[in-house]
């Protein structure tokens, strides 16, 4: 291993204080981890980089910052640490030389429905408290101006216990700016009854049709057959008038079930209460899928989607409303606050003006602030975050940031490196785990991590410079000057999607034809329209199977073989081969260790102290029952199989007495998409970015579609990775399937053959198609910026 070199020599009688120059790591263990040892620069950009799953999260995120953060948290009192999140001490000897770390990370903003990107990022209260002092006519505080606050009056007499009590009458009012009709949620939604129940069925036959309730075993729907307002055995379309209000509409109750006491609810409040209180995004695929059949959610005809109070929305500056300036790109409304010259909100307006300006200058000028938080990419998140940081005065803090290019044209990433270097420059660390070659250019320093990922990884294959790197026999130094080149000949389309008129967003009556058979790219700067075009206009009923960027849900208990459904097969034929019932071999059900409840660590709190998890000495981590081990399959118990990797559990399901063929498919697509490495029962916490884009990936190759749509599947993804991924792609198209891809990744873009730019711009810039056709036509006219950076990238 190579260590950092010192930026300088120290003069002879130089301050103690100035040779802390390093931040020193010495035997690092988190997840896979294998006694890591480097000494990073400070004040310097340090770019960590290996293929997906090689431990750079683990090292930076995990060890490094996380460390970081425990330590401030305990310069609190323990009053103080009580309230905020308990942090374990990281898995490593020394940690040395640290500084504050500010974490940028790529997790998704929160998808609560009343999120905004001006809620997200103080925006918003900045414009309240200013329309709050100049909005003309003058309706309240800056309260009155949130849509997520609602007016409120009340009056009444209240006993102050103090010395001699007494009642003292007191009145209470406050004027939000929420809208009655909508909540502040901007939509309103109406429910169709048929996709609730089939009203020729009884209860007692099933006649619910909603996700997850079963008639038989599912408490809910015994609180409804037992309740006593309705006959479970007659049909719902039987129902007199009283017992159908009841049924959909009655009011909460409390009824016995079974001896036990629960509360009864008529259905649809119960459905809004259980579904359309979420976020629809945030939904798991096939509860998101019912809530679109059942639910129609329209534009508030109130508010007309502003989400705000007739109140809110007739109070202007300068004829412009709170609900107008939200709507406007973000660059227009930083022209708008410039314009403004009021000395007596001079402060707030400096403030205002220098946060809307760092949008622009991060390339999200194009957003408005009433966007949804829940809608916006992982890259666009992540720059979101960022803003509160560019014009900070901190000096000598470690900036953190995972992937900072994802969701970037190449355009963009020029941009983002500048505001990287910017960091560095007044004297900072910053620390950035990153796969494009244009980002890792800039590195003062480089750690490349590996050889290889999950278990054959976290180890540290080289420490240098870039050029260093370049020379260096490893994975990321050979893949480095990559270049996919032009393919010679392209597939013809056997047919076309029409879009007509597409308006979605920022597009502008866009017509286009995406070919079918082919493999079809489309590509544009950020926030040019990609997304608006294929999520949002591609015909309903196409047979598209679309895999976004939304992150897969899941938590400790939650691993590769249950998400893919691979675990189902895997339990039937144990329970089969031993004459038992299937749900003995789940560590959520009935074959749990009943000591650990299935978790194979026991926890134990320490209130404001980090949580102490101690492996199970019953199970010995195994998280089943002696019993149930005890029962074998291939001459295998569940939890050695779990154990496998996705490569060794293949080979195990492919052939002798363990063949399984519903097994062996599921394992193949996890193979196919570069995941052999993978073990079966590995916490889905623990896997990365990368690895949850690809286990995503490989759950909907089984979907029965012929037309896949993937959202940047190279997010995450290290350059050699990138291979392996263009030929899963040809295997689909060549297998029959229409693959469309929206991506900003060149070699992506040069493996097409066809391709879709948006642009010219973002915003209101953008919207448009600007050219259309094979990437060699694209490369030869040089007439988008998507034509000029994939010529200089093939070296045309």
């Amino acid at each position: 291993m190579s260590s950092a070199k010192r930026t300088g020599t120290r003069a002879p009688g130089a301050h103690a204080a100035d040779g802390h120059d390093l931040i020193r790591v010495h035997g690092a263990r988190e997840n896979n981890l294998k006694d890591v040892s480097v000494e990073i620069p400070k004040r310097r950009l340090t770019v960590f980089t290996g293929v997906s799953g090689s431990g750079k999260s683990s090292l930076v995120f995990n060890t490094i910052a996380a460390e970081s953060q425990r330590l401030i948290n305990e310069t609190y009192s323990a009053f103080v640490q009580g309230f905020m999140p308990t942090l374990a001490r990281p898995e490593v000897d020394v940690l040395d030389g640290l500084t504050t770390a500010i974490i940028v990370d790529q997790q998704r903003m929160g998808a609560d429905p009343r999120s905004t990107v001006g809620t997200a990022t103080d925006v918003n209260a900045m414009l309240r408290i200013l329309f709050s002092r100049l909005g003309e006519p003058h309706i309240g505080p800056p309260s009155a101006y949130s849509f997520n606050t609602a007016s409120v009056r009340a009056s009444g007499a209240i006993t102050v216990e103090r010395g001699n009590k007494k009642a003292v009458k007191a009145t209470f009012h406050r004027t939000g700016g929420m809208c009655t009709n909508c909540e502040g949620r901007g939509t309103v939604s109406d429910i169709d009854l048929t996709q609730l129940y089939d009203d020729t069925k009884s209860l007692a036959e099933g006649a619910f049709t909603i996700p997850g309730w079963k008639s038989d075993s599912q408490w809910t729907v015994q609180v409804y057959a037992q309740s006593g307002f309705v006959d479970p055995d007659k049909p719902i379309r039987e129902y007199t008038e009283r017992q159908l209000r009841d049924f959909l509409y009655g009011d909460p109750v409390k009824v016995k079930v079974n001896g036990v006491n629960l509360t009864y609810e008529g259905l649809i409040p119960k459905i809004q209460k259980s579904f359309l209180s979420k976020d629809k995004e945030a939904m798991q695929p096939h509860i998101r899928a019912f809530v679109e059949r059942a639910v129609t959610f329209t534009t508030c005809p109130e508010c007309d989607g502003t989400r705000l109070s007739e109140g809110a929305r007739s109070s202007r500056i300068r004829k412009t409303s709170i609900a107008d300036a939200c709507a406007m790109e973000i660059r227009d409304l930083a022209q708008w606050v410039r314009e403004l010259d009021e000395p007596s909100v001079a402060p707030l307006l400096t403030a205002l003006r220098d946060t809307l300006d760092s949008f622009v200058e991060i390339g999200l000028g194009y957003l408005s602030l009433d966007r949804p938080a829940g809608t916006l990419s992982g890259g666009e998140a992540q720059r979101v975050k960022m803003i509160r940081h560019l014009g900070s005065s901190l000096t000598d803090t470690t900036y953190v940031f995972d992937e900072p290019t994802v969701g970037l044209h190449p355009h963009d990433i020029q941009r983002m490196n500048d505001l990287l270097l910017r960091l560095r420059d007044k004297g900072n660390t910053v620390l950035v785990v990153e796969h494009k070659p244009e980002a890792i250019a800039i590195a003062d320093h480089v750690v490349d991590l590996g050889p290889g990922a999950g278990t054959e990884g976290g180890a540290v294959c080289f420490e240098g410079t870039v050029e260093e790197l370049r020379a260096a026999d490893t994975v990321t130094g050979r893949h480095l000057d990559d270049r996919a080149s032009l393919k010679e000949t392209v597939r013809e389309a056997t047919g076309a999607l029409e879009i007509r008129g597409a308006r979605t967003h920022n597009l502008q009556d866009v017509d286009v034809d995406v070919p079918l058979g082919v493999l079809c790219v489309v590509t544009g700067v950020a926030g040019s329209g990609k997304s608006s075009l294929v999520h949002g206009s591609l015909p309903a009923g196409a047979d598209v199977v679309s895999v976004d960027q939304s992150p897969i849900k899941g938590s400790r208990r939650s691993n590769p073989a249950t998400y893919t459904g691979l675990l189902e097969p895997i339990r039937k034929a144990f329970a089969k081969a031993n004459g038992v019932k299937p749900a003995l071999f789940s560590a959520n059900s009935e074959g749990a260790c009943p000591t650990c409840n299935g978790a194979g660590v026991v926890y134990t709190d320490l209130a404001m102290m980090a949580g102490v998890a101690t492996p199970c000495e019953d199970c010995e981590g195994k998280r089943f029952q002696p019993a149930v081990l005890e029962y074998r399959f291939g001459g295998r118990d569940i939890s050695e199989v779990l154990a496998m990797s996705v490569a060794r559990a293949e080979e195990f399901f492919g052939a002798g007495e363990a063949r399984l063929p519903a097994a062996h498919r599921i394992l193949g697509r996890l193979a196919d998409v570069g995941l052999g490495y993978l073990t079966l029962g590995q916490p889905l916490t623990t896997l990365s970015g990368g690895e949850r884009q690809r286990l995503k990936l490989a759950t909907h190759m089984g979907d029965k579609g012929g037309v896949y749509v993937l959202d940047e599947p190279t997010s995450g993804l290290h350059l050699a990775d990138v291979e392996q991924l263009l030929g899963l792609l040809d295997r689909l198209v060549d297998a029959g399937k229409s693959v469309v891809v929206v991506e900003h990744h060149q070699a992506v873009m040069a493996h097409a053959d066809w391709i879709i730019d948006l642009g010219p711009g973002a915003g209101h810039d953008g919207g448009r198609v600007v050219f259309q056709g094979t990437p060699a036509d694209l490369v030869a006219g040089r007439s988008t910026l998507t034509g000029q950076h994939l010529a200089a990238y093939v070296g045309a």
